[in-house]
């Protein structure tokens, strides 16, 4: 598998590179924002490994720029700056994951395994839910066969409750997979779900997002004979 590395630390790219073609994997390295991007925007990688402070270019600004293109591969921000603003904001910019330097190396290895898991699921994975249909390689999601737009961290929470349709996800469990569970920001996950169904569920007869009160949300088709759910 190929991977993208753009790090502009000579001693932290030469490691990480020699550690993971000891793994099996092939590296391209890039020093700096500009040559990794275009990188990025000309060859198929597997995975990219992005530093955020780079020369050029940083590493939030590639991010953006990538998914305002629609490519999705996998992206895990490597970085020395591990504030919660940071992380929200690597995120928020598409991030699939995020790495605080220093890191153990095994841990980056098992970082890399587990994007590239759900990267080659999801590139088979269409999932449908009554009229509502998530294609979870392009991330486009539809309606009744009408596109609907949303924002990286909006279609991961629904992917999130598609993925375990008719289970209910509390709030921590999922802070835990899409805020990393920063409890600071304990009502942001409230908040996303009504942006999300103002989109998915507004002008719709039958809507799919569903409170439990007191455990969490739901996406499933309503049951009438449930008395907690709204």
């Amino acid at each position: 598998m190929k991977v993208l590395l753009i790090e502009d630390e000579p001693g932290i790219a030469r490691l990480i590179k020699r550690g993971m073609e000891d793994a099996g994997y092939s590296v391209e390295a890039a020093q700096d924002g500009a040559t990794g991007l275009e990188l990025a925007e000309t060859n198929n990688y597997s995975i990219i490994l992005l530093d955020l402070m780079l020369p050029h270019v940083d590493g939030w600004t590639i991010c953006e720029e990538l998914r305002r293109q629609r490519n999705r591969t996998p992206i895990l921000m490597l970085t020395a700056r591990d504030t919660i603003p940071d992380k929200i904001r690597g995120l928020d910019t598409g991030a699939d994951d995020y790495l605080p330097k220093p890191f153990d190396f095994q841990e980056l290895l098992a970082r890399v395994r587990a994007l590239l898991r759900r990267d080659k699921v999801n590139k088979v994975r269409v999932i449908r839910v009554a009229d509502l249909e998530i294609d979870t390689a392009q991330h486009k999601v539809t309606r009744n066969g009408e596109v609907i737009g949303l924002s990286h961290r909006e279609y991961e929470l629904l992917e999130a409750l598609a993925a375990h349709e008719s289970q209910v996800l509390s709030r921590e469990a999922i802070q835990e997979r899409i805020w990393m569970n920063e409890e600071s920001y304990s009502n942001t996950v409230d908040v996303y779900i009504r942006l999300l169904r103002k989109k998915i569920d507004a002008g719709h007869d039958i809507k799919l997002i569903h409170t439990v009160h007191g455990v969490g949300y739901t996406l499933r088709l309503p049951d009438s004979s449930s008395e907690t759910m709204v």
